[in-house]
């Protein structure tokens, strides 16, 4: 037989306030955020609806779908923003998140993208490092060493003001910078990147065909804020 024990209400109420705070801190700091991904479909979402499908909570690239990987963008346009997502890729995997780009013509050009990279994989050994995970594909290189194992979940958020750009990847920042002055002596790739003058376009997918999935897209509008 258990006896009865009694909390003292003076432990309750510092239980509940501890509750409650860690509640309130997780709030707070999504305030202004709004889910980009209804978790059922793909709603809100336009270009390759085939090879991109949603499925438990997540959009996953499927290799089976037309078009091998292809492009999937918002349907809304945005300038300002900070966007946070969960991303888990497989082994070699590579896809991109595309940035203030039309829904036509190469996002990495005519607008920006930021790599989504298996960096370990042995084929992307010999890569330039404007080509690896979080990078501004040819124009700014993020730093390496922040990815989780393959297969596990990371969590990413991007910070876009002007022409400021931050990549924080599960907590470390690894692209802090200005795609205009990191360009004004010329691209890293020798390439005309038309798209670093645009300040807004849609936010997309850029698939090459290998087995991606995302999850939890949620973005926060600065356009309107100071």
């Amino acid at each position: 037989m258990f006896k009865k024990f009694h909390v003292p209400s003076f432990f309750v109420f510092i239980s509940i306030l501890a509750i409650t705070s860690c509640a309130s801190h997780k709030n707070s700091n999504e305030d202004g955020f709004k889910a980009l991904f209804n978790g059922e479909n793909l709603e809100g979402w336009v270009g390759n609806t085939s090879a991109y499908r949603a499925e438990n909570g997540m959009i996953i690239v499927d290799p089976n779908g037309s078009g091998s990987g292809g492009d999937l963008f918002t349907e809304r346009e945005f300038s300002d923003f900070i966007l946070r997502f969960e991303f888990q890729l497989t082994p070699g995997s590579n896809n991109g998140l595309g940035i203030h780009a039309p829904l036509e013509g190469d996002a990495a050009y005519v607008g920006k993208e930021l790599q989504i990279l298996d960096n370990t994989a042995d084929k992307y050994a010999k890569l330039h490092p404007y080509q690896y995970h979080g990078s501004v594909y040819g124009i700014i290189p993020a730093k390496r060493g922040f990815l989780n194992p393959v297969g596990e979940w990371n969590h990413q958020e991007v910070y876009v003001k002007g022409s400021k750009i931050k990549v924080i990847l599960n907590g470390t920042v690894i692209l802090d910078g200005d795609f205009i002055k990191a360009s004004k002596n010329g691209t890293l790739d020798h390439k005309d990147h038309p798209g670093l003058e645009r300040t807004n376009g849609h936010i997309g997918f850029l698939g090459h065909g290998d087995v991606v999935r995302f999850k939890n897209i949620r973005i926060k509008d600065l356009s309107t804020n100071n």
